[in-house]
């Protein structure tokens, strides 16, 4: 069962912590991991990309020349794809990039990817995020002070006090806070440092295993 430091805000390590075996301390998944964070890619593309063909272009109803007799190559229509204006062979049109993957997929990536951050030693866990106040340069001393450097992520159970802490980060260029039900691979892939508070630990090792 893997095991952390309990830290407060001010970098001291509090006590230690034990994580759940089956959240946290899985071989992870890389395959997994893959077909996860291109699911997340695929459903932010749109997919509205859209090019004309021969039969949408406006205009070259009218043969431009004869069919014979001229010592020019035959031509049915100014439309053509090989004139300059004409339809587009094969361009894209718009679909849906959208892939699937099963429920047991997804939480097997989600715990791949929170079980390799603990391998990495790119996972803290804070006794909790109360903020007297709403105040960046608070957030920054804490950022400092955990040595949390470059993109992190807060992870907090949606039942604690945390709402300053969330509107002190949020000015902040790569910091993100979510809370447990909004783990996702990308957002945890993309981060150096991912922080949980006690809380959030605690719940992700229950709802995730």
């Amino acid at each position: 069962m893997p095991t952390v430091k309990l830290l407060n805000l001010n970098g001291d390590a509090v006590s230690e912590i034990e994580l759940a075996e089956a959240v946290f301390g899985i071989e992870p998944n890389k395959q997994v991991l893959f077909d996860a964070v291109n699911l997340q890619r695929n459903s932010l593309r749109q997919g509205t990309h859209k090019t004309k063909g021969r039969a949408e272009v406006r205009g070259g109803g009218r043969k431009p020349w004869r069919q014979k007799g001229t010592g020019r190559a035959r031509q049915g229509s100014i439309r053509a794809p090989q004139w300059r204006g004409g339809g587009i062979v094969f361009g894209p049109t718009p679909r849906s990039y959208a892939t699937k993957l099963n429920r047991k997929v997804r939480r097997l990536a989600i715990r791949s990817i929170l079980s390799q951050k603990v391998l990495d030693n790119e996972l803290k866990v804070v006794e909790n995020l109360a903020f007297a106040e709403i105040k960046t340069k608070e957030m920054v001393r804490v950022l400092n002070t955990l040595n949390l450097e470059k993109k992190v992520v807060f992870v907090v159970d949606g039942m604690e006090d945390a709402e300053n802490a969330f509107y002190s980060l949020r000015n902040l260029q790569n910091c993100l806070m979510i809370t447990v039900d909004q783990i996702n691979v990308y957002d945890v892939m993309n981060s150096n440092n991912i922080v949980f508070t006690k809380a959030a630990a605690e719940l992700a090792g229950e709802v995730l295993a």
